[in-house]
């Protein structure tokens, strides 16, 4: 799996240090089947996500994310198809993906206003924050990170589209069996000394954990002010029977395609882990506060699933 590799192949290659912490913040993960996805095809999970997104623009009135490039991204096909069957019956985890998209935006544009210059969107897929940043180039610079083969299908679906690649935006291919995540950002003209922001939605349940602290432990590496933003799922202990029946049931979907879920965090513990390495000020938001600050005041019902939470960690 594409999304997986993009990570997780940092291990093979050395190019983050590891967490020398116990795990204890996360579930054992189980062994992970082989991709079903041909090489060089982009992620289908990833393309999933793009089209809740979408289908939240025709079906939830206001959006949570306002997003004008949802659908047109998706390229003529399946922007029509979607138009013809949105999907009504996937509202909570279509109103999770648009949620933690404008969680990550509101936590950037507060960074942007404190003098934080760079946006790095690790796993970018179809994300479209870069084609409709409203922010001037020279306060905010944005660097999709991905997987080269996933990159240029994306490439080519902005031209397909007609949506246009801004000056303010830097694509980072990393291959990370034969290249470093620093190495590609300082290419492409990161600046390591500055503060950034990064994006992570979308990823973290599909790597293993020792991926996940690897990549946690590089962004705190980085300057004072750096800050990151992801989403994640908490142990099945944690769960009611019959959201654990649920989550199991998507679970076996995904597996099904190669891109299974493996690890879990208990938010407590990951909250000391982040700052055990590093980060001085933490806040997961879990649904119950999501829903206070996003939905409470909605006329259409609209709510998430008990199962996701959003974590934000600052330097």
């Amino acid at each position: 799996m594409l999304r997986r590799a993009f990570v997780q192949g940092v291990l093979a290659a050395g190019a983050l240090p590891f967490f020398t912490t116990v795990a204890r913040a996360f579930e054992p993960s189980t062994s992970v089947p082989p991709s079903r996805m041909a090489e060089g095809s982009p992620s289908r999970t990833a393309q999933g996500a793009a089209v809740l997104r979408a289908s939240h623009q025709i079906l939830d009135q206001p959006p949570i994310l306002d997003d004008p490039l949802a659908l047109r991204i998706l390229g003529a096909r399946l922007e029509s198809e979607v138009r013809a069957n949105p999907r009504p019956g996937r509202a909570a985890l279509r109103a999770f993906v648009a949620l933690r998209s404008r969680f990550a935006e509101d936590q950037l544009a507060r960074a942007v206003h404190r003098g934080v210059g760079q946006y790095v969107v690790l796993g970018a897929g179809l994300d479209t924050f870069a084609y409709r940043n409203r922010f001037p180039g020279s306060r905010l610079h944005v660097f999709e990170v991905d997987h080269p083969a996933t990159q240029t299908w994306k490439i080519g679906r902005l031209q397909e589209v007609g949506i246009d690649i801004p000056d303010s935006l830097s694509f980072v291919p990393v291959d990370f069996e034969r290249q470093s995540l620093s190495a590609e950002l300082k290419r492409a003209g990161f600046r390591p000394e500055e503060p950034a922001f990064f994006s992570w939605l979308g990823v973290v349940v599909y790597l293993t954990s020792d991926a996940v602290r690897a990549t946690l432990e590089f962004i705190a590496s980085l300057a004072t002010g750096t800050e990151v933003v992801f989403d994640y799922g908490i142990p099945s202990s944690s769960l009611t029977d019959a959201e654990r029946a649920s989550r199991d049931a998507a679970a076996k979907r995904v597996a099904a395609i190669g891109e299974p879920w493996i690890t879990y965090f208990d938010p407590a513990s990951l909250a000391l882990e982040l700052l055990d390495i590093g980060f001085s000020d933490v806040e997961d938001l879990g649904p119950h506060q999501a829903r206070e600050r996003y939905l409470s005041n909605r006329l259409d019902g609209l709510r998430i699933g008990e199962v996701g939470h959003l974590m934000r960690a600052v330097l």
